[in-house]
Formats: C-alpha cells, structure tokens, sequence
C-alpha cells in the first residue's frame, strides 16, 4: 500500500487517510469494516459510477446529480476528520 505523505512527515493523517485500507476491506466483502476505516468510500464510489454513466449515456439532469453527490461526499469527509479531530485520533 501507498504511505500517506502527510502521515510520514507530519505524523497527523490526511483527510483521505483510511481510503485504501477501506477499499481493500470493501473488496473482501466486508462492508462494515470499510465503513468503519472510511465512510465515504461507498458514496465516492457511487459518484465515480454514476459520472462515468452520465458521460455515456448523457442524463438530462446527470450533471446536477454530479454536484449534490461531490458536496455530499466532501460533507462525509469533512465530518469524518472532524470526528477524528474530537477524539484525538489523528496523530500517528
């Protein structure tokens, strides 16, 4: 796996740390543990998804669904490393 920067020189993770350990585990089928790694995982997944079917099939309303769904995702991250934040769960 990839070392996050951030965490190597800074020893405070990012906002996207948790990202491929949550993929792994979602990928073993464990869904649980992935939400637990990185909520968002699910719902950046689902928004790679429907943009790539939105380029192919040209949905009349695709792109507005494409904005509600990047702000609903950067909620859950900025939600999630608050989260952290709060309960000290940031330092390496």
């Amino acid at each position: 796996m990839l070392s996050c920067p951030s965490k190597k020189y800074l020893h405070l993770e990012c906002p996207g740390c948790g990202l491929q350990r949550s993929m792994i585990a979602l990928f073993r089928g464990d869904f649980a543990t992935s939400f637990q790694l990185y909520p968002a995982t699910i719902p950046l997944l689902v928004l790679v998804a429907f943009t790539f079917m939105h380029l192919r099939f040209k949905f009349s309303i695709g792109a507005s669904i494409i904005k509600y769904l990047q702000v609903s995702v950067a909620i859950v991250i900025t939600v999630f490393y608050i989260y952290k934040i709060v309960n000290h769960k940031l330092i390496a």
